[in-house]
C-alpha cells in the first residue's frame, strides 16, 4: 500500500514514470523473479491467463509427488503445479501407458510454478498450467529419495555428437509411449527432438498414423524428455491458445528443414556490432489479471505426501501473502 501512495504522489507532483519505478522496484523487476520467490498457489478460482510463454496461473493444483504410475523429479524446482485438466491428463496418461502398454510408470519433469509466470531457469513457456515435461527414462519399480530425484540424470535418445536415434536406446516403447501421450483430445501438441520424429516418421506407416503424429512437433533439445502442451480449458476465455497443427503428419519439408546441416561458419570480414539485449519481461508485459495472481494470499494447500519433507515443505498450509507489497 505505501509503494502505491509512493507511485501515486510521484504520478500527482508530475515526476513521472521516472519516480514511480523508482518507488516500486516490482515494476522494474524481471516479472521472473517475481514468479519465481511464490512458493504457494493463489486463493483464486483456478484460471489460465495469458498465452504459454506470456502468462500467469491462478489458483494452481498440486500434482501429488507420488501416484500409482508416476514420480515427481526435481521437487526443489518446485515445478509440480498446474491447472485440474493438466492434472487430470498426467493421472489418465500414466495409467493407460502403464496399464494397456505396459511402460513402468512416468517420471514427471517441470510443470508451472505455484503462480505460473515466466521462471527463472530452463523455460520460456510452462506458464499458465498447460505444459509438462515428461522423461523417456521410466520410473523405476521403487519410490525414488528426494536426493535421487535431485541427481538421477534424464538420458538422451540419441547418438552423442548426431541428431540420430541411438538404437541402443531406443525400443518401440518409445512409439508406442508417444502415441498414447498424443492420443487424447486436449493435447495441442507435444515437443520432441527433430532426430525422434525423424524416427516416428521412418517407422510409423499406418493409414491413420498421421492422426497422431501431426501432434508431435520437432523442437531444439526434448531428446531426454517430451514436452506435452494441452489446449486452453472449454470457455476459459482468460487463456490464449495456439493455432491448432492441422492434419499434416510433419514428415515432409517441415522435418527436413529441421534436420538439415548448419551452414558453414565463416568470419566475418569485420566484427559484428554487439546486438544489446531486450530488457527483461516485467508486470507490466503481462496480462493484468496475473498480478492480482501475484500479491493474491496463499492458499492452503495440503502436503501431498505426509513422509515426504520436501512434501511437507511445499504442501504445508499457510496464510497471507508469500511476497507481500
Amino acid at each position: 500500500m505505501i509503494r502505491r501512495l509512493l507511485i501515486l504522489s510521484g504520478a500527482v507532483l508530475g515526476f513521472g514514470v521516472a519516480t514511480a519505478a523508482w518507488s516500486d522496484p516490482d515494476l522494474v523487476t524481471p516479472a521472473k523473479v517475481l514468479f519465481g520467490k511464490a512458493t504457494l498457489p493463489s486463493d483464486q478460482p483456478t484460471r489460465s491467463i495469458g498465452s504459454y510463454a506470456k502468462g500467469c496461473l491462478a489458483g494452481a493444483q498440486a500434482l501429488p509427488l507420488d501416484g500409482p504410475h508416476w514420480q515427481v523429479m526435481r521437487l526443489s524446482r518446485n515445478r509440480n503445479w498446474g491447472t485440474p485438466r493438466l492434472i487430470d491428463y498426467i493421472e489418465k496418461f500414466s495409467n493407460d501407458a502403464a496399464t494397456l502398454d505396459g511402460w513402468p510408470g512416468l517420471l514427471i519433469g517441470d510443470m508451472a510454478q505455484p503462480r505460473g509466470g515466466p521462471m527463472l531457469t530452463g523455460h520460456a513457456s510452462h506458464q499458465i498450467g498447460l505444459d509438462a515435461d515428461i522423461w523417456f527414462v521410466p520410473m523405476p519399480t521403487r519410490k525414488l529419495t528426494p536426493d535421487e530425484r535431485e541427481t538421477i540424470p534424464a538420458v538422451s535418445l540419441l547418438m552423442t555428437g548426431r541428431l540420430s536415434v541411438d538404437p541402443a536406446k531406443w525400443s518401440d516403447q518409445h512409439m508406442a509411449l508417444l502415441k498414447r501421450a498424443a492420443s487424447y483430445p486436449e493435447v495441442a501438441r507435444i515437443f520432441i527432438s527433430p532426430a525422434i520424429k525423424k524416427q516416428l516418421c521412418d517407422v510409423a506407416k499406418g493409414p491413420n498414423d498421421w492422426k497422431w503424429l501431426t501432434k508431435l512437433r520437432p523442437w531444439w533439445g526434448h531428446d531426454d524428455h517430451f514436452h506435452v502442451r494441452l489446449e486452453c480449458p472449454p470457455g476459459m476465455a482468460s487463456c490464449v491458445g495456439q493455432t491448432p497443427v492441422g492434419k499434416d503428419d510433419g514428415c515432409g519439408a517441415e522435418l527436413a528443414w529441421w534436420l538439415k546441416p548448419p551452414p558453414p561458419v565463416t568470419k566475418p570480414k569485420t566484427p559484428p556490432k554487439p546486438v544489446k539485449p531486450p530488457p527483461p519481461l516485467t508486470l507490466a508485459g503481462l496480462p493484468k489479471a496475473c498480478v492480482d495472481v501475484l500479491y493474491a494470499r496463499d492458499a492452503a494447500v495440503k502436503a501431498a505426501d505426509s513422509g515426504d519433507a520436501v512434501g511437507k515443505l511445499i504442501g504445508r498450509e499457510q496464510t497471507g501473502a508469500t511476497i507481500t507489497k
